[in-house]
């Protein structure tokens, strides 16, 4: 390889570097190297005699993602909602399935232009009170985090979307920075039981924002016993594929209007909403 390789010798490097361990080890080469010239995909396929400077930072991206650390940590890029987010290692990646969180929420508010007050626990990278704001024009959110890594995360975030004034960003565990009456609880909380093994890439994430407890659902019980004490009117929450039997166990004996559950792109339970 030349000092200054041209973009279509760095990119068949990088695909090689990457292809014994990555699945799509061309596109992922393809967006490292985007990102490293700061450039689109047409400006690539359309500059492959181009020259790339500071080829040894490309190559220690493209090493970092052959030891599996995420893309969107190297990059501090993640797509959710046909929106593009900072995040870095303070938060935990977005997934697809929330995405239907958002969904299920504004499904459940007849009136998007109602000054509604809302709150969440476990904002991380702030994309659920931001995607819900954009939505909802008149919303305030209160937005709760118990790591200040995630929350300086999600304030270059709600700083991108010029929503500063609508959502308040405060630290503390689930509900106890809030003493406002709301009239709606959001929640992506930790819910994978403390002793199930994880994939190797997701060692790089907030193990905080994943592990709920020796069972996995203790944070969603919390929250409902909050829900139904503080007489909050809906709670939208996502959970485990495993959890829908026990949470509909937990709330038998309780005093609730309606539960509803609805399933992620695959068909596995993913989450739920209970109306008082």
């Amino acid at each position: 390889m030349p000092v200054t390789p041209l973009v279509s010798d760095a990119l068949r490097e990088i695909t090689k570097l990457l292809n014994p361990i990555i699945p799509r080890a061309s596109r992922e080469a393809m967006l490292l190297l985007m990102h490293h010239m700061n450039q689109d995909e047409l400006w690539v396929m359309t500059h492959q005699g181009e020259p790339v400077a500071e080829f040894e930072k490309l190559l220690a991206l493209a090493m970092r993602r052959a030891e599996n650390e995420p893309l969107e940590y190297i990059t501090n890029r993640v797509s959710f909602y046909s929106e593009e987010f900072y995040i870095d290692p303070g938060a935990l990646i977005p997934r697809p399935e929330t995405e239907l969180l958002i969904d299920e929420v504004l499904q459940n508010v007849s009136d998007k232009d109602a000054s509604m007050s809302f709150a969440e626990v476990g904002v991380g990278s702030g994309i659920i009170s931001i995607m819900l704001a954009l939505h909802m024009p008149h919303a305030k959110f209160i937005a709760v985090d118990i790591s200040p890594a995630a929350l300086s995360v999600a304030a270059k975030n709600i700083e991108r979307f010029n929503l500063q004034e609508r959502i308040e960003l405060r630290l503390g565990s689930l509900l106890e920075p809030v003493s406002e009456k709301i009239d709606y609880l959001v929640s992506n909380p930790p819910y994978i039981a403390n002793d199930f093994v994880l994939e190797s890439n997701l060692s790089y994430e907030p193990q905080n924002a994943l592990f709920g407890g020796d069972v996995g659902d203790e944070l969603i019980q919390e929250l409902l016993n909050e829900v139904l004490k503080r007489e909050i009117k809906s709670f939208s929450c996502e959970m485990g594929y495993d959890q829908k039997d026990k949470i509909a166990h937990f709330l038998k004996t309780k005093e609730f209007n309606k539960l509803s559950f609805y399933s992620d792109y695959s068909g596995f339970d993913r989450g739920f909403t209970i109306r008082l």
